[in-house]
């Protein structure tokens, strides 16, 4: 059966790997999802990424990243808008994730962003998920 929204299947398998305590998580690869993921590891919510060719297909592996105490820094991941609900939102009421301490991405006119660089360059977009 094919994925019919492969942005929310790779936030899954984030989401399942990361509690499920694996160092890393191979995800099948687009620019959409390597933008995304280049966000998570400058924000601070995965170690490290790189692409991996496996069986001919290229593949994103992304090294999970936990605490001192071996909890996941991903708390929470959401997907907003999906392929039969789009969400969008401007500049001026960009939502904010737990007050802050979340981040949301945005697929702007300007590239994918986080929520507070979009509302800084003055632009708005589609909401694509938030991680806190």
């Amino acid at each position: 059966m094919a994925v019919s929204d492969p942005v929310a299947d790779m936030l899954t398998k984030i989401r399942n790997a990361s509690q499920a305590k694996h160092e890393k998580v191979d995800i099948s690869n687009s620019q959409l999802k390597l933008q995304i993921i280049k966000i998570l590891k400058s924000e601070g919510y995965v170690k490290n990424f790189k692409k991996v060719t496996k069986d001919g297909a290229t593949y994103l592996r992304v090294f999970l990243k936990y605490d001192e105490e071996q909890r996941p820094v991903i708390h929470g991941i959401k997907r907003i808008s999906t392929p039969g609900r789009h969400v969008y939102s401007g500049y001026r009421n960009m939502p904010r994730v737990f007050n802050g301490y979340g981040v949301v991405i945005v697929s702007t006119s300007c590239g994918v962003l986080t929520g507070k660089k979009a509302a800084e360059q003055l632009v708005g977009g589609e909401l694509i998920c938030s991680i806190w």
